[in-house]
């Protein structure tokens, strides 16, 4: 929990000190907006997605409360997306605004996640059994895959990334960044699911790998750009 408030902070922190050293093509107004949208957006989508990873069809009391505490990251992603996006509709701001807050997003799942990996097999965060040399015992005596630990090397390559090319700015357009990192973040997700021991398919995939290609389909007109 200690983790998780850090990561929100020191996020908005780098969040601050990156939009004073860049000229946002966004006004203040609609900055605070699009923020609003962003949190609006990411609050429904991460307890939404959290409760589909185990859907409970019985509806009652507990399993609301179950709702509102089961939360995962990817849909607090997409759905923040979604949030920016009717934020913007509902503002008329036709400037795209994901750039500014893609360095702070990795810096802050990078800090959340290391709470993740400290919780062992408290959180659904944890992999599968394995053989594997980098097997971990995460708490309950058995060998599994650190995929937090898997997903922190490959947040930290991104970070690299992502930075070099945003002083790369006449080869990319105001956006871009944010794109790149969705469909490389969502892509990572995709793989590294099947090193979790999920319990709930849909013809063979998991409910997060299902918004992996949602998210992919969503951003295929910048995946065949990036890809060319």
């Amino acid at each position: 929990m200690i983790l998780e408030y850090v990561a929100f902070f020191v996020g908005f922190r780098y969040y601050v000190f990156l939009k004073r050293r860049t000229v946002d093509p966004i006004e203040s107004v609609n900055r605070l907006s699009i923020i609003l949208g962003a949190v609006v957006g990411a609050f429904l989508g991460s307890r939404i997605m959290g409760y589909l990873e185990h859907p409970i069809t019985d509806i009652n009391q507990e399993v609301l409360v179950q709702i509102l505490n089961s939360k995962t990251i990817m849909g607090g992603l997409f759905g923040g997306l979604i949030g920016v996006e009717i934020a913007k509709k509902i503002i008329g701001e036709k400037n795209s605004s994901g750039d500014l807050f893609t360095l702070p997003l990795i810096v802050g799942i990078f800090i959340g996640r290391i709470g993740c990996f400290l919780s062992g097999t408290n959180e659904f965060t944890y992999g599968s059994e394995t053989s594997f040399f980098m097997g971990m015992n995460l708490g309950d005596g058995v060998l599994r895959h650190p995929i937090t630990l898997y997903e922190l090397i490959f947040l930290i390559g991104l970070f690299f990334v992502i930075r070099t090319l945003a002083s790369k700015t006449e080869k990319l357009k105001n956006g871009d960044l944010f794109k790149l990192f969705m469909l490389s973040y969502f892509g990572f997700r995709f793989l590294i699911e099947f090193l979790k021991p999920n319990v709930f398919f849909v013809f063979g995939l998991s409910s997060i790998q299902w918004l992996c290609i949602i998210c992919w389909i969503y951003y295929f007109k910048s995946l065949k750009k990036f890809f060319r």
